[in-house]
């Protein structure tokens, strides 16, 4: 005899849905907060606009807002024998080392010499993060950080067809963005603008800080159908002491702690889960998960067959989620980085 109470096993295939190209946002918004928000957090769902978040949450809620900055990581360059190449840079180490991916017809050999357009010069020093990682870690000529500002590109994700524009570099990145690090936007936090911060003020609202340098992994699609044989990409966090307060004192006056985007599910969660309040993180939410901080989350439409569909799931309810998204659809919804919002109550 089965027990009708045993937890559902989810496969990738659950996660899988049809999705019109058309409603994958090339461009953002043209305000902001001018974005639509699809209210999920009750029964049913709500059609509104970004800039009534402010109505729906409490005062003594607190708002916590990942900081990072998107860096201009997609650099191009070529090959000591011309062939070329396009490396996007997920971390930067010491000493001028960076961590990257490579596009290349044939991949150079250590100690290989690469001319990037900018003047610079990248040496291929090995694999990342060991001899048979799938990166490469490479020493620039001079401070990453800097050649990257002045000779890179945004990092657009795979699905938006344009070329980085000056509208991108403004755009692709929060309007609190502070420590450079990402090469991938915490998109759901694009949607607020210094209208809807100072209305959440007004409100009562809290808001608080964290740091999840955002990698491009978040793109990579799950190939498992047993989605337990996923192997998640690893990130860097950090959640400083006084974000640590404001959700103590958040809980002491029954406040929800309200998460903007997966990346601070991920920081909150892995923080709560592992004690470190700093370091890599490959936490894997899916359904069934414990949730131990985040109450409700605001957070942008995802790939079909994602770690951030799974994510979702687990936080607000899969019979919910997916309802939530064919709703989304068939009212025409802009999906993904540059598109609409979603308020999700943790069930």
């Amino acid at each position: 005899m089965t027990n009708s109470l045993a937890p559902r096993a989810f496969t990738l295939s659950d996660f899988d849905f049809a999705l019109p190209p058309d409603l994958i946002a090339q461009h953002p918004a043209p305000e902001r907060s001018a974005s639509r928000l699809l209210d999920g957090s009750g029964p049913a769902p709500v059609d509104r606009v970004f800039r009534e978040l402010p109505g729906l949450l409490q005062p003594g809620d607190l708002l916590v807002f990942n900081n990072t900055q998107v860096i201009k990581a997609r650099l191009f360059g070529e090959k000591a024998t011309g062939g070329k190449l396009e490396l996007l840079v997920e971390r930067v180490l010491q000493d001028h080392e960076v961590v990257a991916h490579m596009k290349v017809s044939k991949k150079p050999a250590v100690g290989g010499v690469m001319h990037m357009v900018g003047g610079f010069t990248a040496t291929l020093v090995g694999r990342w993060p060991d001899e048979n990682g799938q990166l490469f870690r490479l020493r620039f000529s001079s401070d990453p950080y800097t050649l990257m500002a002045e000779h890179g590109h945004v990092p657009l994700p795979p699905y938006i067809e344009h070329s980085d524009t000056a509208e991108d570099e403004r755009r692709y990145q929060t309007v609190f963005a502070k420590h450079p690090g990402a090469v991938a936007a915490p998109t759901a936090a694009l949607h607020f603008d210094e209208g809807v911060l100072a209305a959440l003020r007004e409100r009562g609202v809290h808001t608080a800080e964290v740091t999840l340098h955002v990698g491009a992994g978040t793109f990579q699609p799950v190939k498992t159908e047993n989605i337990a044989e996923h192997t998640m990409h690893a990130e860097w966090y950090r959640v400083p002491p006084e974000t640590m307060a404001a959700i103590e004192a958040c809980r002491a006056r029954g406040g929800r702690v309200v998460a903007v985007g997966t990346t601070t599910v991920r920081t909150l969660e892995s923080w709560a889960s592992s004690g470190h309040a700093e370091g890599d993180t490959q936490i894997f939410i899916t359904p069934g998960f414990g949730f131990r901080v985040v109450d409700a989350l605001i957070t942008n439409f995802h790939l079909p067959k994602s770690t951030l569909m799974m994510l979702v799931s687990a936080l607000a309810g899969y019979e919910h989620v997916m309802a939530l998204y064919q709703h989304a659809i068939a009212q025409r919804y802009r999906f993904f980085s540059y598109g609409d919002a979603m308020l999700l109550q943790r069930r």
